[in-house]
């Protein structure tokens, strides 16, 4: 997957960023989009997809159990699918390269299938715990063989007969619900998720738009119950998947951060579930417009134009992060370049991403400069009141594709550039990363 021998990546920016530019499909819809088209009964087509190295996992993983899948051209890609409960025995390991969310939601789809599939990933995500996926699906008769810790490689031998589950779950994860959701729809009955606070939708939105008998129904306790009638019969779709705001937030913070800037991010996915960081950023200041709101495949979308701005540091309020919670990396260098105090709580989720984020982050920041906090559910940063960060540091990236971009964007505002020690994981989730950021302004020192 990453090239053996590292290869650095230092941005610089001697002018203003400007111009217009479309991010990469989001990575999340992209998954989702893959894996039910591959359970749906005839051919799907899906444009926008994602073609980043986590996303062509799912492709190949949901080759090697069955389904039809071919690539017509950029984005644009046809699934002949194999319905649910057609699954096949795949033939060898599947690969999951560094995708925790490929691993977590197919694990679900196998969970309930007659087969055994072994899985395996890289160094990065072979650290990566997967007991709170394995303790609900194996509730619904799935066996486990993992490495210790409950992690790659791993062993799955999907239940004969699966049984239905009521699941709570014990803290807000999108993935853990998605995989119980998808294991249910190969259960004769109901499967029911309870989420205590509510997470990205993407799957209930498209399960939905498959035709599975899905229902979402808000709790006393401002949760949300969900639950999924199995034995659906999933239906071919067109499907358009919007720009990923994940990606979008390293331009955006870019065009926040370096003078004189202005962006206009075409296309960007505004799912209330996911669009955190834009409210988070505007809440320090940020002059963000959103242009042409409108949906795309059920899900909102607008275009996002971005001014430099004078940001303050505030107190991230902490239910907004599972509407952000990958956008943390990417936030704590608009804090750096924040007047005043920046505190970011309720994050813990970070410590078991690709990498320790919190941690990672803070390493990288304290050695270009600035003065972090770290808590063990969050980081506080204290900025620099527009200054430009000291700089000068080679940061380790731990094969972690946003601290690789977050650290190339602080660069920007840096006296001396900031070296992030390997790009590769960059092409993880935005292969196009450097070319859109040179197009704009920036440069490679």
């Amino acid at each position: 997957m990453h090239a053996e021998t590292p290869h650095p990546l230092t941005l610089v920016a001697d002018a203003p960023l400007n111009g217009r530019m479309q991010v990469p499909g989001d990575k999340s819809i992209s998954h989702r989009a893959l894996m039910l088209s591959a359970l749906a009964v005839g051919e799907s087509r899906v444009e926008g997809l994602l073609e980043g190295e986590d996303v062509l996992a799912t492709a190949a993983a949901m080759r090697a159990m069955g389904a039809d899948i071919e690539r017509l051209g950029p984005g644009a890609w046809r699934v002949h699918g194999v319905g649910v409960g057609g699954l096949l025995q795949p033939e060898g390991a599947l690969e999951m390269g560094n995708s925790g969310t490929s691993t977590r939601l197919l694990m679900g789809l196998v969970a309930t299938h007659p087969i055994t599939a072994t899985f395996v990933g890289d160094a990065s995500l072979g650290k990566r715990p997967m007991g709170r996926v394995m303790e609900p699906l194996s509730r619904m008769g799935a066996a486990f063989e993992a490495s210790p810790g409950g992690r790659l490689p791993l062993m799955l031998r999907g239940a004969q007969t699966p049984l239905p589950l009521h699941y709570r779950l014990p803290v807000a994860s999108a993935q853990v619900k998605s995989a119980i959701l998808l294991a249910g729809l190969n259960v004769q009955a109901e499967t029911v998720v309870e989420e205590p606070i509510p997470t990205r939708d993407h799957s209930e939105r498209m399960l939905q738009g498959f035709g599975a008998d899905l229902t979402v129904e808000p709790m006393a306790d401002g949760g949300r119950r969900i639950a999924v009638t199995g034995w659906a019969e999933l239906k071919p779709q067109r499907l358009v998947v919007p720009g990923d705001p994940s990606s979008a937030a390293f331009p955006l913070v870019a065009a926040l951060i370096v003078p004189g800037s202005e962006l206009l991010i075409e296309g960007v996915g505004l799912n209330p579930t996911r669009d955190g960081i834009v409210r988070v950023l505007e809440m320090m200041g940020a002059d963000i417009e959103r242009l042409n709101p409108r949906l795309v495949g059920g899900e909102p979308v607008a275009d996002l134009r971005v001014r430099h701005s004078a940001l303050k540091g505030i107190e991230v309020p902490p239910e907004i992060a599972p509407s952000m919670i990958d956008e943390y990396p990417i936030l704590f260098v608009a804090a750096a370049l924040a007047e005043g105090r920046t505190v970011m709580r309720g994050i813990e989720e970070l410590r078991v991403k690709e990498s320790d984020r919190i941690a990672t982050m803070a390493e990288g920041l304290r050695a270009s400069g600035v003065s972090v906090e770290e808590l063990p559910d969050g980081l506080v940063v204290e900025g620099r009141g527009g200054e430009k960060v000291p700089g000068g540091a080679t940061v380790e990236t731990r094969l972690d594709h946003r601290i690789a971009m977050s650290f190339a964007v602080l660069s920007l505002a840096a006296e001396r550039p900031v070296t992030v020690d390997d790009r590769a994981p960059i092409a993880t989730s935005f292969p196009d990363f450097l070319p859109l950021m040179t197009a704009a302004g920036a440069r490679e020192a």
